[in-house]
């Protein structure tokens, strides 16, 4: 077995109120919980919930002081006396899931993000911004020794959500879907888990760079919000009908109660994406003439990271990153506020 030197301190960065200046600086390395794993994170994603947690958008208190985060890659370099699971020297991921009480209804039908007492990195746990994270064994990301680590850190939320949106919205091969946001972080990997499962794809976002990001990764009709005066009848026209599904990542309010209208009738609306105070609207009447299901897709459970794994490990889907320090954080979400993020920024947690 592997051993591995521990410091005392770390690298962190964190904020001790919302909305209040983000600090990088030395915080003390934590100890694991029996059931916990200890990981010495290399890579962490950047998500747009990290950006709301900071910010204290949502109707649940985060946990103050906050190391925020929740898409760390790394090595458990130590493990609580309960865990059975993890090897020192194995590679983990750390997810938004940090932990449940596996024993509530919800968990025991697998829905353990829905569980009243979901422990979630970067909200009511330390996250992956830092050197050194704790994780409950159980709820950690199993990785294969080899695994770029920079490349699968984004897999495991982003990656994870959108597999787990795309199984909601229960689609067949050769159907259409449309991705609402199709080139931020969210978006990217939807494209291409979606061709992975043989659906046809159509995206909307705005912007040429995005438009060749969209067709670099596969994707079969780009539609350009900026440039294109009706969406709805555009999107119908390119489709022949509708799409059969919408996976919603877009922040915007407007493009989700535009999804409700331009949708296949019989066809399903995923909510992924979670704009602060935003309301779907649907009209009433064209929601049941068309018979149309309008569904909400959180997080996946720990067969759907396994499968959304499985799909990177086999090169059927790979993450358009960018590699900043993390002292580069608040830059980081500056640009994401500015909708200027192409793909998804990784943050390398040795700068």
């Amino acid at each position: 077995m592997a051993q591995f030197e521990i410091p005392k301190t770390q690298k962190a960065v964190y904020f001790e109120t919302n909305g209040g200046e983000l600090i990088y600086g030395d915080i003390p390395v934590p100890t694991p919980k029996p059931n916990e794993i200890l990981i010495n994170i290399k890579y962490s994603g950047v998500c747009h919930t990290d950006l709301h947690a900071w910010k204290g958008d949502w109707p649940l208190d985060t946990k103050l002081p906050l190391v925020g985060g929740h898409e760390g890659a790394g090595v458990v370099v130590a493990k609580g006396s309960e865990v059975k699971n993890f090897e020192i020297g194995d590679y983990a991921g750390v997810k938004w899931l940090n932990g449940s009480c596996m024993s509530c209804e919800y968990c025991e039908k697998s829905y353990e993000a829905n569980c009243p007492k979901a422990d979630l990195s970067g909200y009511t746990h330390d996250g992956s911004f830092q050197q050194y994270a704790t994780a409950d064994a159980v709820q950690a990301a199993h990785i294969s020794q080899g695994t770029d680590l920079s490349e699968i850190a984004p897999i495991l939320c982003a990656g994870v959500t959108v597999y787990k949106a795309l199984k909601t919205a229960d689609l067949a091969a050769g159907e259409w879907v449309a991705i609402s946001g199709a080139c931020g972080g969210l978006g990217s990997l939807a494209i291409q888990y979606a061709k992975a499962m043989g659906l046809r794809v159509l995206g909307i976002d705005g912007g040429d760079d995005k438009k060749k990001l969209f067709h670099e990764l596969g994707g079969e009709v780009f539609i350009d919000f900026t440039k294109e005066k009706d969406i709805i009848a555009a999107v119908q026209k390119a489709t022949n009908g509708g799409p059969h599904g919408v996976i919603n990542v877009s922040v915007s309010e407007k493009a989700i109660e535009q999804s409700t209208e331009y949708v296949r009738t019989c066809g399903t609306v995923v909510l992924v994406g979670l704009p602060a105070g935003a309301v779907a609207r649907a009209q009433v009447f064209g929601s049941v003439v068309k018979s149309i299901s309008i569904k909400g897709s959180y997080v996946g459970n720990r067969a759907d990271t396994r499968e959304a794994i499985d799909f990177f490990e086999r090169g059927l889907v790979k993450s358009p990153i960018k590699i900043v320090g993390l002292s580069e954080l608040p830059e980081v979400y500056k640009l994401m506020e500015q909708g200027a993020i192409l793909g998804r920024y990784v943050l390398d947690t040795t700068k």
